[in-house]
């Protein structure tokens, strides 16, 4: 099981190469990622953008254009229809955002004449390293539902259950996150997290273990899950926390990269392969390790398991 990304990125260097097409690649922690991807040797390059900008901020991190295709295209909505359109195409295997809102690249991505939908539940999933933790975290969803229904919630367990599988964690534990460990009728995400577990149990949820409510102390710390008399294998040795709405989990992910100086990656899942999508914020290695991670899904579930 990938445990870090030093080990993600190590295991994604003995499988296929992948092709990334960029849109508006005019960044320069988005130009630092995929050039050292590339000199890692785990994946090449379209870059869509504003190709003046992209040849400034290359000459200023010392990146040679000569090992990337560069696509001249000005208009930001532009270069993502066309980036999109270039993995819709086959051209590339995997689109990642650039200098671009998260809004402009859905919105290609859902385009019904070229885009990357399936009438799946689009949902962002993050993994995170966290000091003192013999495990990656994954997280969902901190970017993209806002309020997520019961089924939505079904399917961001099972798009994280994916990533799981694909670093090598073949049965995750699963934690529905919530502000207390017990069912509340006045707080509906508890109510959502005791169905969720009686969904697992049932066999409705597969591939995992779920158990919830929890709230994130005894879902991460075996000490505070047993100082509150909590007994399930869940319980302060979760996998995958699945946070109650977007406000949640959006606040947690940022929490741990900014306070814990954790180190983490993004991606979308539910289209037709994953979308490497990490902050405009995040740094190149956040994007590297993005860029690694969606790498690794395609190469151990295939390019159509997102």
């Amino acid at each position: 099981m990938i445990k870090n990304f030093e080990e993600l990125i190590e295991t994604v260097k003995l499988g296929k190469l992948q092709k990334i097409s960029v849109a508006v690649a005019q960044d320069k922690d988005v130009l630092s990622a995929v050039n050292n991807a590339h000199k890692i040797g785990i994946s090449d390059s379209v870059l869509v953008g504003d190709k003046e900008k992209i040849e400034e901020m290359a000459k200023e991190i010392n990146m040679d254009l000569n090992n990337f295709e560069v696509i001249d295209i000005k208009d930001k909505s532009e270069a993502c229809a066309h980036a999109i359109k270039l993995v819709n195409e086959g051209y590339a295997s995997l689109p990642m955002k650039g200098f671009v809102e998260t809004s402009d690249i859905l919105r290609a991505v859902l385009n019904p004449e070229y885009g990357l939908r399936t009438g799946n539940l689009i949902s962002h999933v993050g993994v995170l390293e966290v000091a003192g933790y013999n495990r990656l975290f994954i997280l969902s969803d901190a970017a993209m539902t806002i309020a997520p229904t019961l089924e939505d919630k079904v399917d961001i367990i099972n798009s994280s259950v994916k990533i799981a599988h694909a670093l090598g964690n073949r049965s995750p534990k699963v934690a529905i996150l919530c502000a207390v460990e017990k069912v509340n009728p006045k707080m509906p995400a508890t109510l959502d997290a005791a169905e969720l577990t009686k969904m697992n149990e049932d066999g409705r949820i597969e591939g995992c273990l779920v158990k919830g409510p929890l709230a994130l102390d005894n879902a991460v710390s075996i000490d505070a899950a047993k100082h509150k008399g909590i007994e399930h294998p869940v319980a302060g040795n979760a996998d995958i926390l699945i946070a109650p709405d977007i406000e949640a989990g959006n606040i947690l992910n940022k929490s741990i990269e900014y306070f814990a100086k954790g180190e983490k990656a993004g991606v979308i899942m539910g289209a037709k392969t994953p979308i490497i999508l990490t902050s405009r914020a995040s740094s190149d290695m956040s994007k590297l390790h993005s860029i690694a991670l969606a790498i690794l899904i395609v190469q151990k579930l295939g390019k159509e398991s997102a």
